[in-house]
Parts: structure tokens; C-alpha cells; sequence
């Protein structure tokens, strides 16, 4: 019987394998699902939480008030301001008759302010606010829904743009070695000495606050840790037979470092996604809880657990957003001990 025959596992390709084993390591698969279930779910937060209905049918015509904003008019009320279709007397009118409006779970938006709560804000989990209100009377839930959306999207951003600057640093220095090297190292010692907070609280102070400059401003510092590993990979693997069979068959640099070295140097970039991610959601947070992230208006956890902070009897503020960022950062880190585990070279055969 041959070894193939009798080990069927030795026939699969390494990528088959690692996944393999990713999946026996049952509590990392489950947070993948998990995870990819509640982004998706996150992705479509306009058709779960919305002040808006998703369809109106109103005296033989049909709406779309998610696609274009209508007037008051438009369903028998005196002005042409947009429609809150949270007014009685809107709700009233689309239930006359053979009038009729499909809502979303959640009838509130991030920024929709409940005018008709029964307690002042912040209030306690009700019947129309699933989880209460905030301390400007915004729904928590929809709060919640739309937070956990920018600090993911945010979070992958700011991983993918530090895994390309970290990878091409890193392959930079490891492949020509030398002096690129000695010079790239000490720009990164002189770089990674400089304070960046300091420099987010200048920045801030300077610039209109937005998304896009806190991620160029995170991105220029978050890829020296990663470029560190990528270099040593590199500086192992120029060194092997096959990389120095290709030089002799004339191959260029660039092939080489493409086709050659870097698919043998991804396991610790693979490996340390979702630790990265996770840490650019912490990061996020945290600076959100300083008032030195997001634009004001933007749903944000860290604002939330800053609401909490400010207002401690207001218990459902900070319970529910520390859960959701706890169970975002422990199915993030499950993930990535099961991805290290699944690319450990010792486990190879397994």
C-alpha cells in the first residue's frame, strides 16, 4: 500500500489542510461563522434598523422612502419638509383604507431621536427602544448595529492597509539586505519613536475630524510590527535552494520576491490578521472614548462607553456596548488562535 493511499490527507494540498485543521479546532470555526454572520447582518443595517419604511403603498401609489425622500405632502400632511414616518398622524394616514407601509425590525436610525418617549433621557430599555436610548434620546440598538459596522469596516481598512505597507517595507529590507536594510531600520527606530497620540490630538486639532484621515494617521505607524516579521522571513528564505536556483536561471528581482519568496512568508502575516484587526477595533474605540475619532454624529462604541461613563445609572448604555466589543474582540481572537494553530509547520502532518 503506498503512503498516499494509506494517509489520504498527505494528497491534499497545504492550503486544503491548513483549512483542514482550522476546522477541527471547533471553537475558532464557529466564531468565523459567527463573526461573518454578524457582519452581513451589520452590512444590511439599513433593512433591519430605519425610521424609514422599507415600502409604502399610499392611495394606489407605491413608495420607496430608502431610495428618495418624500414630502409630508406626498401622504396628506401640511408641509414639505421630509417625512418623519414616526409621527402619529403619518403612521394614522398609512393605515387608512388600503393604505399600507412594511417598517424594518428596529423602526429607528442611528440619528433618530425618539420625540415621543415616556421617560427623559437617557431612558431604560422599553417596548419601542429594545435596549433604551442614549443620552441625546437615539435608540441604542441602532446605535449598536451601526457602531459595530464602522468599527469593523474601519478595522479591516486600516489591517489591509498596514498588511501592504508592512509587506513591502518588510520585503524591501529582507530581500537586498545591506545598507536598504540598516537604512530602513533606522527609519523605522526613529519613526516608531515618535508620539502618536500626540500627534492625533495635533492633527485633530488642525484638521476637520473624518474617518479617512484617522485611517491615514493610524496606517502610518500600525505597519512596523508586521514589517519586522516579514524581513526576517525574507532574510531566512532568500538564502534556500530554489531562491538561488532561480538567480542562476536569471529570473529577476521581481519575480522572485512575487512568485518565489513572498507566498513562503505569508503564514505570519495570515496568522496575525485577526489579532491586527482586533487591535485597530480597540484602537478605534479608544480613541473614540478620548473624543479624538470619528466625526461627531458618526454611531460609535467608544462614544457610547463614554456616555456610560458620564452617565453611570444609565447601566444598559455601558452593558450592551461593552458586551458587543467583548464578544467582538474574543471571536477575533479565537479566530486567530485557530488560524496559528492551522498554520503551525509542526502540525504539518496533521
Amino acid at each position: 500500500m503506498s503512503i498516499a493511499s494509506s494517509s489520504p490527507s498527505l494528497s491534499l494540498s497545504p492550503s486544503r489542510r491548513a483549512w483542514l485543521r482550522f476546522k477541527r479546532n471547533r471553537l475558532g470555526y464557529w466564531s468565523l461563522l459567527i463573526f461573518s454572520v454578524l457582519v452581513l447582518i451589520s452590512l444590511g443595517a439599513e433593512l433591519i434598523s430605519n425610521d424609514k419604511p422599507i415600502i409604502v403603498r399610499y392611495e394606489g401609489q407605491t413608495y420607496f422612502p430608502m431610495l428618495k425622500n418624500y414630502p409630508e405632502t406626498t401622504f396628506g400632511g401640511d408641509f414639505e419638509t421630509p417625512t418623519d414616518y414616526l409621527d402619529p398622524f403619518i403612521k394614522d394616514r398609512l393605515k387608512q383604507g388600503s393604505n399600507w407601509a412594511v417598517y424594518t425590525l428596529n423602526t429607528y436610525g442611528p440619528n433618530t431621536l425618539n420625540y415621543f418617549a415616556k421617560s427623559p433621557n437617557p431612558s431604560a430599555p422599553t417596548t419601542d427602544n429594545w435596549l433604551g436610548t442614549d443620552d441625546r434620546g437615539r435608540d441604542l440598538l441602532a446605535q449598536l448595529l451601526y457602531g459595530f459596522r464602522v468599527s469593523v469596516l474601519f478595522g479591516l481598512a486600516l489591517t489591509v492597509t498596514g498588511v501592504l505597507l508592512g509587506v513591502l517595507t518588510g520585503a524591501i529590507q529582507g530581500f537586498f539586505g545591506g545598507k536598504v536594510d540598516l537604512a530602513f531600520q533606522r527609519f523605522i527606530e526613529i519613526w516608531g519613536s515618535m508620539p502618536e497620540l500626540y500627534l492625533l490630538i495635533i492633527f485633530s486639532a488642525v484638521f476637520a475630524p473624518s474617518v479617512s484621515l484617522l485611517l491615514i494617521l493610524l496606517s502610518l505607524f500600525g505597519w512596523m510590527g508586521l514589517s519586522d516579521y516579514v524581513r526576517a522571513e525574507f532574510l531566512r528564505n532568500r538564502q534556500l535552494d530554489y531562491v538561488k536556483a532561480a538567480r542562476a536561471l536569471g529570473v529577476g528581482n521581481g519575480q522572485i520576491i512575487w512568485r518565489h519568496i513572498l507566498p513562503n512568508s505569508m503564514t505570519p502575516v495570515v496568522t496575525f490578521l485577526p489579532f491586527r484587526m482586533s487591535a485597530a477595533i480597540l484602537a478605534l474605540t479608544s480613541l473614540d472614548f478620548l473624543g479624538l475619532g470619528v466625526p461627531p454624529g458618526t454611531p460609535s462604541l467608544g462614544e457610547l462607553l463614554s456616555q456610560g461613563k458620564n452617565s453611570i445609572d444609565a447601566w444598559w448604555i455601558s452593558l450592551s456596548t461593552f458586551a458587543v466589543l467583548v464578544t467582538t474582540l474574543l471571536l477575533l481572537t479565537f479566530m486567530g488562535d485557530a488560524l496559528r494553530d492551522a498554520l503551525d509547520p509542526r502540525k504539518a502532518d496533521q
